[in-house]
């Protein structure tokens, strides 16, 4: 009995200095203080800048042929270099002209005796020395004579092909004595190369945007549009909106919009791809921060305020990055002392040290 009174007791000592040591412990933590977090700050100023909207485009001629002859034959001259420019009545193509050559100086004899037939008959009707039949045949003859001189000299003259505008012709696909096949054979391809248009994609919800571009009808709108060619380059000469399509696509909900560009240099081709850029412009009154600051946290955007040596957690409305800038619609206000770096170890209503402020106007020209 007095084993366990003992036991007992002493069970009782050492809980006691327990509870004293882990009382000691919690006070001390209590009264323990974590330093400030360390960050540096960003005043919200007004801002102005220039970004870009980007499309992906294709390049196309204005005008384009393919070359089919009107009359069949064998292919006897070429004219031109594969590639070349050609100007517009430039020969390109002779098929053999001896048929037709030889059908002309037949048709054109038919018409010189059915004309003479037809003189000398009105003649004598003249002196009611011929019947009045004859002379309808004379005149029919001689129209159905004319007729066939128009078809022969017409096909003659289709057997030299002539370049329709201006523009650069392709390969070749027919060469010396190929058989041509009127209306079948595709003998080349040939298409406008200054200016070149480049067409786009535009989602319906911009289409109010591009209309108000297109009515402005000013050279001003001109500096609006370039294009990044595949090499990342950006094309010299700017471009000019000339047109909206006719609908919008119910599969894709988009309006194609065609620009247009001078192509001095031959530099664009049809076919090519390229990224056309429209440019936007903010005001001088657009809050504009650094995209850093910014805390995503399930689909909402925050950043952290400070107010009396704290940080204050604030939702944000953001819009479009700008580099690595972003512009905020709303949440902000002129003036506003915001964290930069540092946002990692913040909480809502962290206390803070400033060790550096970043008033650095960017005023960026950014791709979107």
């Amino acid at each position: 009995m007095k084993n366990q009174i003992k036991i007992l007791g002493l069970t009782a000592i050492v809980a006691g200095i327990s509870f004293s040591l882990i009382s000691c412990s919690s006070n001390k933590g209590a009264q323990q203080k974590f330093p400030p977090a360390q960050v540096t700050a960003y005043t919200v100023i007004p801002e102005k800048a220039e970004y870009y909207d980007t499309y992906p485009a294709t390049v196309t001629a204005l005008n384009q042929v393919e070359i089919r002859s009107e009359v069949s034959g064998y292919l006897t001259n070429i004219y031109f270099q594969d590639g070349q420019h050609v100007t517009k009545g430039m020969k390109l193509y002779s098929i053999d002209q001896q048929q037709y050559k030889a059908a002309y100086d037949v048709a054109k004899a038919n018409l010189d005796k059915a004309k003479q037939d037809y003189d000398r008959y009105q003649q004598l009707a003249q002196n009611n020395a011929v019947a009045t039949q004859t002379l309808e045949h004379a005149a029919a003859d001689l129209k159905a004579a004319e007729s066939n001189l128009s078809e022969v000299e017409t096909n003659l003259r289709n057997s030299s092909i002539y370049a329709p505008f201006d523009g650069t012709i392709g390969i070749s696909q027919v060469k010396l004595g190929s058989a041509i096949i009127a209306g079948q054979t595709l003998m080349n391809t040939i298409s406008s190369d200054n200016p070149m248009a480049v067409d786009f994609a535009v989602n319906e919800d911009k289409i109010r945007r591009f209309e108000d571009l297109l009515s402005k009808k000013t050279k001003s709108t001109d500096s609006l549009f370039t294009i990044q060619l595949a090499d990342g380059s950006i094309y010299p000469n700017t471009g000019k909106l000339i047109l909206l399509d006719r609908a919008v696509d119910p599969q894709t909900g988009t309006i194609t919009a065609r620009l247009v560009f001078p192509n001095p240099k031959n530099y664009l081709k049809p076919g090519l791809t390229c990224n056309v850029r429209v440019l936007n412009v903010t005001t001088s009154n657009d809050i504009i921060i650094p995209f850093k600051s910014i805390v995503e946290q399930m689909g909402e955007y925050f950043v952290f305020v400070i107010r009396n040596g704290h940080a204050i957690q604030k939702r944000v409305d953001i819009g479009i990055n700008i580099g690595s800038q972003v512009i905020v619609k709303n949440g902000l206000n002129l003036g506003d002392q915001i964290v930069v770096e540092g946002v990692q170890k913040l909480r809502d209503n962290s206390p803070i040290s400033i060790i550096q402020k970043n008033n650095n106007k960017t005023n960026q020209t950014a791709v979107r």
